[in-house]
């Protein structure tokens, strides 16, 4: 009998009208739930139109997910080898998801070791559009051209979103580490593959190679591998990998 009350003042509790106050707090998640829905939809109109493209063919914003990483794209400041902005008002890096997981994994090891070292990223994804630009921009014979920039007809790992160029920031002095030189230099000083016969010739230094190494250490730890023309440059996936994963961004 006893049970069979209880079932029944919680049939008529459950049936009575709500109070004013459940009402209202009802009223508010509504109105909270489509404020949230207006700020969003509102942000997204605000983006830049190559940010959006990026964001609708399923890459994300290093920056959202890499807790201390810094940005500065080169390409969207003229501060780069053919002295163009070729960005605008796009200013973020943007990476396919497991490229972008691998350099947080990157940025974890390079702070655990040096607390004040941070990774600075000077390009990520690079549409098709923009690689075209870098192409024909380049003085140099179009045989040597893939040295440093991959042809916009077959495209490049930065075309996949799955290469980045970065260098490392050290926090306590407010400048990147001395690499020796500047980013996109074309020349020996610049190729990993020479650095001993740099050192040598008196090129770039010790104190140089060994800045490049703590970037290379921190980078191939986690699954990028370099190349032997830029010390800046590392890849997460092989052209043939890329291509069976990933769509070229255009």
């Amino acid at each position: 009998m006893r049970t069979y009350l209880c079932l029944l003042a919680l049939a008529f509790a459950c049936s009575s009208p709500k109070s004013d106050q459940e009402i209202f707090t009802e009223q508010q998640r509504k109105a909270l739930f489509e404020q949230e829905n207006q700020d969003s939809t509102s942000a997204e109109a605000d983006l830049p139109a190559l940010e959006k493209t990026l964001i609708d063919q399923g890459l994300v914003d290093i920056e959202k997910v890499i807790p201390g990483i810094k940005v500065e794209l080169k390409y969207s400041t003229e501060d780069n080898f053919f002295g163009q902005d070729v960005y605008g008002d796009h200013v973020r890096c943007y990476l396919q998801p497991v490229v972008a997981e691998m350099l947080g994994k990157a940025q974890s090891e390079l702070q655990k070791e040096y607390p004040n070292l941070t990774l600075l990223v000077y390009d990520g994804v690079r549409p098709l559009s923009v690689q075209q630009i870098l192409w024909d921009s380049l003085d140099k014979p179009d045989s040597i051209k893939p040295l440093y920039v991959s042809d916009p007809k077959i495209g490049g790992l930065h075309n996949f979103g799955v290469a980045v160029d970065l260098t490392i920031f050290d926090t306590e002095s407010g400048k990147p580490l001395d690499m020796g030189t500047a980013y996109d230099y074309f020349g020996y000083p610049a190729y990993p593959d020479r650095e001993l016969q740099m050192v040598a010739e008196g090129k770039i230094t010790k104190t140089h190679v060994a800045n490049r190494e703590i970037l290379r250490k921190v980078m191939k730890g986690t699954g990028f591998t370099g190349i032997g023309s830029e010390w800046w440059h590392f890849n997460a996936f092989s052209r043939k990998e890329a291509g069976e994963k990933f769509q070229l961004i255009k």
